[in-house]
């Protein structure tokens, strides 16, 4: 029965989702009907199809017409064609004006088709945050709910693995927090009691209970939705100027039909029922319905197009900006870089054999899923190193301890293992690595220090082919990093950027920015941190990684769902080709209006041809708008 009952809703929601079109069509069937039945001469029955035609196929447009005339106290093109339509029924052209409802009503289907498109499209791809939390109940037993039934003040258990449903505060335990999705930073932080902990972040090594300080309305999820909805509701600077023009020129329209109804008359002679039936013809002809929809249905399947592969566009204006866009400055940590650490450097204690100690700690962090851990037992993969057997115990925090036959080690950093034993170690060999921007971890026995790891991000892939493909489309490239000039410059040469800003405090990214934007003038700004969120900001558009942080999500304008910087130039591409659908629509909607305009007043064009021609250059407009559906 429930059963039964989710198919009967399902049914009745796929109706009211094409109902629109489903009243154009239905409207379509009866004036082809009433067509038939009255071919000979127009009888009473074919009167009434027509009016029904007119009603159900009209009556979606005339409502909004009403609506956002009484709203707007503005005229617009709906008016027109209700009026239109009324004109061509009152001097007996029925076909006509049932023709023109049809097709209005059908224009109308297909631009409802694009904003739906668009918003499941969209929403399709924001399953960003976990649905389902531990939540600690009062006697200290755990019951798995739902991430929105939980409130302010409750008490969530997390596991290592899982990642954290909310925003909160941990009350008990300690653990390694990957915060990528928050700062950027490859390097997970140690988390004590009392430490904020954040949506999306993920649990590394110990098991904590985090108390709930937002409630999941403010979730990441429930913030992209909300962005989706404003995307489709932010209307660019050309459709702006477009629906400005329109009320202005909708008046003159019913101003010309005015004169219209009697200048010819008077002026060239012509007989009332021409002069009327002139007048009904350049209501339709002149109305502009196809420049009105020039922008919108191309705008909305842009961003239904971005939404489907990865690219979250955040309206019309940031598409417009992203098509002239000069250059694009990247943060480099967890933006060019993996986020993934790698060794780069293995030193061990003097007289010690470099693979039997690299077998050892490797056997430590074999079992360990912290991102330095996996580096360490990738590294001694590719060394062909087997790892030892050892007894470990985890230090949420702080590191491991572990025994490998009957001899006790520490892993990990300098001030776990011993501060002083670490920065003397090979020579000072520590604090010149750090230095490099590489992090370092050590590996220790009662006699001190056994080896040591250094570590470091490298270049994604995907970034390489980004700044590539950047370059191509003949935009400029920079690099902003905190990292010395050394390191710096290794990494934009590996990834291929331009230019680079080295030794660059967060404060002074907008700085840098700014500097860009007075060279550039339109520059985009790639990053995923809480500290990029001001330059995200002020940079002509801004660009988020859709792991990033909630302020970097809110500040940027476009935010790239799956982190694939490669995505950069595909949205380009299709902000580009959008400007030139929108160049055609509007070319060729004022073109046709002036064809028809100057063809109605030399009498060589009827009112079944205005329609068409009309009605007819809308559907294409329409049409070549939803063309970026399928880029």
């Amino acid at each position: 029965m429930n059963t039964t009952n989710e198919n009967n809703n399902h049914l009745i929601e796929k109706l009211k989702e094409h109902i629109e079109l489903i009243a154009a069509v239905v409207a379509g069937i009866l004036i082809a009907i009433a067509w038939f039945t009255t071919r000979d001469e127009m009888t009473s029955v074919g009167i009434v199809l027509y009016l029904l035609a007119f009603l159900i196929g009209g009556f979606a447009k005339a409502k909004e017409g009403v609506e956002e005339t009484i709203a707007n106290k503005e005229l617009n093109v709906e008016f027109l064609m209700i009026l239109a339509a009324i004109g061509s029924a009152v001097i007996g052209y029925w076909t006509e004006g049932a023709i023109l409802i049809f097709i209005f009503a059908l224009s109308g289907a297909l631009e409802t088709y694009a904003m739906n498109k668009s918003h499941k499209e969209i929403s399709a791809l924001m399953d960003m945050q976990p649905e389902e939390a531990w939540l600690v109940l009062a006697d200290g037993s755990l019951e798995r709910v739902k991430v929105d039934t939980l409130q302010v003040g409750d008490v969530v258990m997390i596991k290592p693995g899982e990642r954290i449903p909310t925003d909160g505060v941990i009350a008990d335990g300690a653990t390694s927090i990957d915060e990528a999705a928050i700062t950027g930073e490859s390097i997970p932080v140690s988390k004590f009691a009392g430490d904020d902990v954040f949506a999306g972040t993920v649990n590394m090594t110990g098991a904590v209970k985090m108390t709930m300080t937002k409630p999941s309305s403010e979730s990441l999820f429930q913030k992209i939705i909300d962005l989706v909805q404003s995307a489709q509701s932010e209307k660019s600077p050309s459709q702006q100027f477009i629906e400005r023009f329109e009320g202005t020129y909708v008046k003159v329209v019913l101003i010309a039909v005015g004169l219209m109804l009697f200048v010819p008359h008077f002026v060239l002679g012509w007989d009332w029922t021409t002069t009327f039936y002139r007048a009904m013809v350049l209501l339709v002809v002149a109305s502009p319905c196809a420049l009105v929809a020039a922008i919108m249905p191309a705008t909305l399947s842009a961003i239904s197009n971005g939404a489907r592969n990865g690219v979250l566009f955040k309206g019309g204006l940031h598409i417009e900006h992203l098509s002239v866009l000069q250059a694009v400055a990247f943060d480099k940590t967890g933006t060019l870089t993996q986020g993934k650490p790698v060794v780069t450097d293995f030193i061990v204690r003097d007289g010690l054999d470099e693979k039997q100690t690299l077998s050892m700690l490797a056997g430590i962090e074999y079992n360990s899923n912290h991102p330095l851990a996996v580096a360490i037992t990738a590294y001694a993969k590719q060394q062909d190193v087997s790892f030892a057997n050892a007894t470990i115990k985890d230090i949420p925090g702080y590191g491991l301890e572990a025994t490998i036959d009957d001899v006790f080690y520490k892993v990990g950093k300098m001030d776990f293992v011993g501060r002083e034993a670490a920065m003397q170690f090979a020579n000072g060999a520590a604090p010149l690595l750090a230095e490099e921007g590489k992090t370092v971890i050590f590996m220790a026995d009662a006699q001190g220090i056994v080896a040591m790891a250094a570590m470091k991000d490298t270049v994604r892939e995907e970034a390489k082919q980004a700044i590539a493909q950047l370059k191509e489309l003949g935009i400029h490239t920079i690099m902003l990093t905190g990292d010395n000039e050394k390191t710096a410059k290794a990494i934009a040469k590996e990834a291929g950027v331009e230019s680079y800003i080295a030794e660059c405090l967060p404060e002074t990214k907008v700085a840098h920015i700014k500097e860009l934007m007075s060279k550039y003038k339109f520059v985009g700004m790639v990053g995923d941190g809480i500290n990029d969120a001001p330059a995200l900001a002020t940079a002509t558009t801004g660009i988020a990684m859709g792991e990033g942080t909630d302020v970097a999500l809110e500040t940027a304008d476009v935010v790239l769902m799956k982190n694939d910087l490669s995505k950069i130039s595909y949205a380009v591409k299709v902000a580009r080709k959008m400007q030139r659908i929108v160049k055609q629509n509007i070319i060729f909607a004022i073109s046709v209006i002036m064809l028809l305009i100057a063809s109605n007043f030399l009498q060589v064009v009827d009112l079944p041809l205005g329609v068409i021609g009309h009605e007819g250059s809308t559907i294409l407009v329409i049409l070549n708008g939803l063309r970026m559906l399928r880029l």
